[in-house]
This record gives structure tokens, C-alpha cells and sequence, in this order.
């Protein structure tokens, strides 16, 4: 079987578990291309029954992922935002919704949606040297793909407004003290730690697994399912503002951007 439909994911079997590597550089961004494979992806993990647990981490040392490409978004085409939001929608969410335990090896930067994909995952694994930030409001856009709900069930309302609305960046100790992610790594052992940690998941019942974590979800779930499309609702209106333009070639041109509050 051909796992992957993209270049852009790697996977490698390693027992029970599968190892997906994004890897898009020279900042493993996501795409049209790479988060309609990912949803594939995790659609056939889930069908194959011998595989009990998966981890996700970033080609290279510097990044785990930056998001997506702002490129994408420089001349403001609602119809382009709604596509994306909808490509990062669903394939985050079919990740959030694996019947195993999926793991998020972060290995350098995850910013954007690179750390929303981490906050689809059950778990997350940081790097000593990592970064993690949901900076979008400073570019004019907001978190699309899940990042307004996950991101305060893991670490409180107050913490997700210092990340979301002061675009507050923290680094792999202050994740791990504020809930972010459960375990930090010397740099280079994210991905050893993930894997052992699935192997750990992969001695229990497979089948106890998948019921207890439909059972761990099922309030929050319940709670965020409205959320989840309101992102990707406001994300395409923000389109129809001159601060979603300005905000995004601000960043493409390397300048501070000129806000027009409208």
C-alpha cells in the first residue's frame, strides 16, 4: 500500500506505530497538496488494524511546522481562505479523531498551524530548543484549524489569550509548566521519546484505548464542535478587512504592518 498521496509526508512503519514526517521545506508548511494527504493518511491508519499509535514530527532540526504558507493569502481572495480553512479542518480534525494515541514529536518551531496540528494530537513532546507560538492575529488572520478551542482546554482561558491575542510566543519549559506539552527532551530526542511513548499506548488494549479516548473527548467535543466552524467562518470574513491585506504583505515585505482597524 502507498501510505501517502504527497512527498510532502513521509510515513515509516515501525511495529504498532506509524511515523509521519512533515516534510515541505525549508519550513514544513502545509498546503493544498499536504493536508488533504494527511486526512487520507490517518483515514487508512485507522483502517489498518495492527496499527495501535502514530507520531507526527518536522523534517530537519529547525522546524516541527510554521503553518501554512502566507503566500497563499497575500491578495486577500475569500475563496482561497474558505478552501484553506476548510483543508486544515478537516485534516486536523481527522487527526484529533484516530482511533489510537497520536503524538506530536515537536522538534523546533511549530507556529501557526504547525502547533495546531500539535494540539490535534493526544499527546506533544518538545525539544529543549523548541518554539511554539499561534501568531496570527499579528498578520491580520486568526487560528483556523482548531487553535481558539484546543489551545485553552489544554492550558486555561488566561494562557490562550497571552498566546492568541498578545501574540506570545513560549518556549519548551514554559509549555511544559503551563500544560502546553507533557514532557520536554534534550534537542534531537523528541522523536525517540514519541515512539516510546507509543510503544507504552501500543501494551494496552487497543480496543480499551480507542474506547477511553472517544470517552476523554466526548465533553470537550461536544463543547468545541460549534467553535471549530466558527474559526473557519470568521477566518474567510477576515478576508473582506484591509487589515487581513495589510497584515499579510506587511510580513511578506518584512515590515511592520500599518493597521486600518477595518
Amino acid at each position: 500500500m502507498s501510505w501517502s498521496t504527497s512527498e510532502k509526508l513521509q510515513v515509516e512503519l515501525r511495529g504498532h506505530t506509524a511515523i509521519i514526517t512533515i516534510d515541505n521545506p525549508g519550513a514544513n508548511t502545509w498546503d493544498t497538496e499536504s493536508l488533504p494527504a494527511l486526512e487520507d493518511l490517518v483515514e487508512k491508519l485507522n483502517a489498518e488494524r495492527d496499527i495501535y499509535a502514530l507520531v507526527i514530527t518536522g523534517a530537519g532540526e529547525k522546524f516541527f511546522s510554521a503553518g501554512a504558507d502566507l503566500k497563499l493569502f497575500a491578495d486577500g481572495d475569500p475563496a482561497t481562505a474558505r478552501s484553506m480553512a476548510d483543508y486544515f479542518g478537516r485534516a486536523f480534525e481527522t487527526l484529533a479523531d484516530f482511533r489510537g494515541v497520536s503524538i506530536a514529536a515537536i522538534n523546533g518551531f511549530a507556529m501557526g498551524g504547525g502547533l495546531e496540528v500539535a494540539l490535534a494530537c493526544d499527546l506533544r513532546v518538545a525539544e529543549e530548543q523548541a518554539q511554539m507560538a499561534l501568531p496570527e492575529a499579528g498578520v491580520g488572520l486568526l487560528p483556523c484549524a482548531g487553535g481558539t478551542q484546543r489551545l485553552s482546554w489544554l492550558v486555561g482561558e488566561g494562557w490562550a489569550k497571552r498566546m492568541i491575542l498578545c501574540g506570545e510566543r513560549v518556549n519548551a519549559a514554559t509549555a511544559e509548566r503551563i500544560g502546553l506539552v507533557e514532557e520536554v527532551v534534550p534537542k534531537g530526542e523528541a522523536l525517540q521519546r514519541a515512539i516510546a511513548l507509543a510503544e507504552q499506548a501500543a501494551k494496552q488494549s487497543p480496543t480499551s484505548v480507542s474506547f477511553c479516548k472517544r470517552l476523554l473527548h466526548s465533553g470537550r467535543d461536544t463543547v468545541i464542535a460549534a467553535g471549530l466552524e466558527g474559526e473557519r467562518d470568521l477566518f474567510v470574513e477576515l478576508f473582506s478587512t484591509a487589515d487581513q491585506r495589510e497584515g499579510v504583505n506587511a510580513f511578506l515585505e518584512k515590515r511592520k504592518p500599518e493597521w486600518k482597524n477595518g
